[in-house]
């Protein structure tokens, strides 16, 4: 199986979490106007599971050291395959709620409130477990990236509202969605073996814990999207019929190309986490708001109408992210 050993390797893989953990919305909003999230969020899911997949039985079967996806997931203890699925299923009650809060309130309540939660949980929970790297450096860094995500709320509360927000309900969904994206990296954390090459019995290789978590998430579906398709907190009704009659092979193929960028990121973070740490690995992951915001600043164009002095603020929101991104990295 692949390992990294490389730090630098394992920080420019992180880097690549956070771009694709910040990007993979933008296929949901290419498909928005045809097609309603819950709808597209089965094939997102689809993705998500198709890529881990790929990645176990290719560069997670290759090579001689570690264990090949069929004897590693053979092996693997019921408390760790346990594990990650309770993880894939934490961070899709997490994942959806961002959605719903994120139309309810507006993106300049949900995303920070919930991601600023999720990166402060996650990195302490994850270096509790394992602490790797230097701690003043680390939530030193964290701090930096957190007044980031508060700047960036800031400037999204500048441009006209619409109306019809609802900034309480959307709040209150927030904090949930937060909380549960803070814990579900841990969960899954908890099945791998940090020795990547020597991987202790019952536990996992991070490409087997990708499958499981995927197929956690995946299944989850049925607890979490299904009662909202039929009773949604926000929008319309969204049938399950609609999946195959209003489903055309573009728009299904958006949604796994979703789900798949998605992957890309989670599965490179807990690659690194060997030679990184998770808590390092995760903190620049969910670096992931500022790649949204640049994406909103310079292709979405979102902030054409924002009032004089935003592009202040949006320069000290880029200035505080990167400031902090190289503190979470010179940590190790």
């Amino acid at each position: 199986m692949l390992i990294v050993e490389s730090y630098s390797i394992a920080v420019a893989m992180c880097l690549i979490t956070m771009l694709c953990w910040g990007s993979w919305a933008n296929t949901q909003k290419l498909a928005s106007n045809e097609w309603q999230f819950q709808l597209f969020y089965w094939d997102y899911s689809l993705g998500v599971l198709l890529l881990t997949l790929l990645f176990a039985f290719t560069i997670g079967s290759s090579g001689e050291e570690g264990r090949a996806f069929m004897p590693d997931i053979s092996q693997a203890g019921s408390e760790a395959v346990r594990s990650a699925f309770i993880g894939g299923v934490v961070f899709n009650l997490a994942n959806i709620l961002l959605v719903v809060a994120i139309d309810i309130a507006g993106m300049a309540v949900a995303f920070p409130v919930a991601i600023g939660l999720a990166l402060v949980i996650g990195v302490v929970t994850n270096y509790m477990a394992a602490p790797v790297g230097d701690p003043v450096f680390l939530f030193t860094g964290v701090g930096l990236v957190t007044a980031a995500i508060i700047v960036c709320a800031l400037i999204y509360a500048r441009l006209p509202q619409d109306e019809g927000r609802s900034v309480g309900k959307g709040l209150a969904i927030s904090v949930i969605a937060g909380i549960a994206m803070g814990f579900f990296y841990r969960f899954v954390a908890a099945s791998i073996s940090m020795d990547f090459a020597n991987p202790e019995a019952g536990l996992m290789t991070p490409y087997s814990a990708g499958v499981v978590f995927a197929v956690g998430l995946l299944l989850s579906n049925v607890i979490w999207l299904v009662p909202l398709m039929y009773k949604p907190i926000s929008g319309e009704v969204a049938p399950i019929g609609e999946y195959f009659s209003k489903g055309t092979p573009r728009l299904h193929l958006v949604g796994i190309l979703g789900g798949a960028i998605w992957c890309v990121g989670f599965s490179f973070s807990f690659i690194a986490s060997g030679a990184a740490g998770p808590a390092i690995s995760y903190g620049l992951g969910q670096g992931a708001t500022m790649v949204a915001a640049f994406w909103g600043v310079f292709i979405w164009k979102e902030f054409k109408d924002a009032p004089e002095g935003t592009s202040m603020m949006i320069a000290a929101m880029f200035a505080l992210f990167f400031v902090g991104l190289g503190l979470i990295v010179y940590s190790r």
